[in-house]
């Protein structure tokens, strides 16, 4: 019987001193002790472990029934008593054991974990680790670090819940497990407080630089990619409350303002290899990036943060960790970036940010990375939100800088659209310029003169794919339409009459030249469908087309000439505007001719 083989151990190695154990005695104790506990004599075993005469014995050996006591653990059902014992069994071993050789079980059982176990494992082990950690006098700081970043590593590959029954599910437990972890470091944020409280000098910097490093990655993995947003239904959010536990731990360890500000702050060990320290500082940046996010947008810690400083400066300050987040190609991370910058550009007065901050590199990457969201984000919403934040990031900058963000997006944009869109606030400007009675000299005069020698042309000439750029020839023939109507030859404000027999040269006889060439070749190729279509007897015919470069889906042919006749719409549009825009321009002159005369 295994109990009977456990005693026969115990008799023996009670006997002996402790340091007359030999490795056989260990192995004995080890298979006899998971006997008994899988032969379901947990109750018996506890006994022999509670025994205050065999407390040498547990203390040297215990640690060896980590790894049969958890198989159990998770092999019996919640209520069984069996369980309880073991539970019992392992608080014991905690209080007994070596601590050193006890870490060292337990931390193997929770790499050991993986996939759906591994935030059971993490939960049951936490209250034993601790109890471990904090016996430990020498090395404890170097302890609950590897704890830590082993217990992180086991988390980190596990899907973040997002949507709100994933997270009311918590299916693999992590929503809960990582609050779990907070608690566990709990202790060790209050020695250092205690430390820091009786020393304004504190040099004892490991363990809180341990705890600065698991806050780290905590802003990192999970907040960066959990749903953050107050949610209907879900009383106290388990991302929240984990959030707002972190930013705690970084108020209470005096890290979360310098966090905040001093970004350039070495935080990361120093790497020898090139590859670890990149992928450590993107980490950081990452860290960093959702830590800014918690703070402005969903206001944790807030009430920490001293109010002295003005909406441009912290706009500035958050410029690197949007960039960072609308790099990113998740909804979750991207939507943070949208969010903070929105929240960050919310603070300030229109018209109020300086031109000399388009002179910072992240203040022109930046509205770059937001129009690739624009284009390319096939996430609907976040295409929009992105729009309207362009919007209002072009309508805090003074004039001179909207004019200098005006001709970076014409120069980097390489979208149609987004050009189309730049040339109409361009237009608006240029209005507001002409409505006020003083003077503005960016969107006036030879300044608006070299921004229209970007509008007011046809890329590539003649040859340009008019379809392609409709939205951007449809802006600048509307600008230029207006131009021509408000601004009289006589005044010539804008100098667009200085400046007319360039435009025409560069901008509207090419244009002609493309539209003919253009609708000359659609109508060829409608012709082509036409005869195609006759002589196939049939309309269902599949066949593709390729239209502006791009070829298009299979599609039947009465599809393909639907496609075809609308992109001769366009033109035929293209071309009445055109001609408004020319029969203008020659009663304007006229007029100026019969004055003159």
């Amino acid at each position: 019987m295994a109990v009977d083989e456990l005693q026969a151990i115990i008799q023996r190695c009670q006997i002996l001193e402790e340091g007359d154990f030999k490795g056989e005695d260990f192995s004995l104790f080890q298979v006899a002790g998971q006997k008994c506990l899988e032969d379901g004599y947990a109750a018996q075993l506890l006994e022999v472990i509670q025994n205050e005469k065999n407390k040498v014995i547990i203390k040297n050996m215990g640690w060896n029934l980590i790894s049969p006591l958890v198989r159990c653990i998770f092999m019996y059902k919640q209520e069984d008593d069996k369980r309880e014992h073991c539970l019992k069994i392992l608080d014991q071993l905690a209080q007994l054991c070596n601590p050193k050789e006890l870490f060292l079980g337990l931390l193997e059982q929770i790499e050991q974990a993986s996939g759906e176990q591994a935030c059971q494992t993490v939960m049951l082990l936490l209250q034993p680790l601790q109890t471990v950690l904090l016996k430990l006098q020498n090395k404890k700081a170097y302890s609950l670090g590897l704890s830590l970043a082993m217990i992180m590593n086991q988390l980190t590959p596990l899907p973040v819940p997002y949507t709100k029954q994933q997270i009311q599910e918590d299916k693999l437990g992590l929503c809960q497990c990582c609050n779990a972890v907070v608690d566990f470091t709990k202790p060790f944020v209050n020695e250092v407080i205690k430390n820091m409280e009786k020393s304004s000098e504190y040099n004892d910097m490991e363990l809180k630089e341990e705890l600065l490093k698991f806050c780290m990655k905590c802003l990192k993995y999970p907040l960066l990619t959990a749903q953050l947003e107050q949610l209907e239904g879900i009383e106290e959010h388990p991302f929240r409350h984990f959030a707002t536990e972190i930013i705690d731990i970084l108020w209470d360890i005096r890290e979360l303002i310098p966090l905040v500000f001093l970004h350039h702050k070495s935080i990361s060990p120093h790497w020898k290899n090139q590859e670890f320290a990149d992928i450590e500082r993107k980490n950081s940046a990452d860290s960093l990036a959702c830590l800014s996010y918690l703070m402005f947008v969903q206001h944790f810690g807030i009430d920490c943060f001293p109010m002295v400083f003005s909406p441009s400066y912290l706009l500035q300050c958050n410029m690197t960790h949007i960039e960072v987040l609308l790099k990113r190609t998740e909804e979750s991370m991207l939507s943070k970036g949208l969010d903070l910058f929105e929240s960050c550009l919310l603070r300030m007065e229109d018209n109020s940010l300086l031109h000399q901050y388009l002179e910072l590199r992240d203040f022109i990457n930046v509205p770059q990375d937001l129009v690739q969201v624009m284009t390319l984000c096939p996430i609907e919403h976040l295409r929009k939100k992105s729009l309207h934040i362009l919007q209002l990031f072009i309508d805090k900058f003074d004039t001179e800088g909207k004019y200098t963000l005006f001709r970076c997006l014409l120069k980097t944009s390489n979208h149609a659209g987004v050009e189309g869109y730049i040339i109409k606030n361009i237009k608006d400007q240029i209005h507001f310029s002409l409505m006020r009675a003083c003077d503005n000299i960016w969107f006036t005069g030879h300044h608006l003169i070299s921004l229209l020698d970007l509008v007011l042309l046809l890329p590539e000439g003649a040859e340009t794919d008019l379809l392609q750029n409709s939205d951007r020839i449809m802006a600048s023939l509307n600008l230029l339409r207006y131009l021509v109507i408000k601004d009289c030859e006589s005044d010539n404000q804008t100098g667009v009459w200085t400046t007319l027999a360039k435009i025409e040269q560069n901008f509207l006889k090419p244009l002609h030249v493309g539209l003919n060439m253009s609708k000359a070749h659609y109508e060829a190729e409608i012709k082509n469908k036409k005869e195609n279509r006759r002589e196939a007897h049939s309309s269902n015919t599949v066949c593709s087309v390729t239209v502006s470069g791009e070829k298009m889906p299979a599609m039947t042919t009465e599809m393909q000439l639907q496609v075809l006749h609308s992109a001769l719409f366009t033109f035929d549009l293209i071309e009445s505007v055109l001609a408004r825009v020319e029969e203008l321009i020659e009663v304007k002159i006229k007029a100026v001719m019969d004055e003159n005369s």
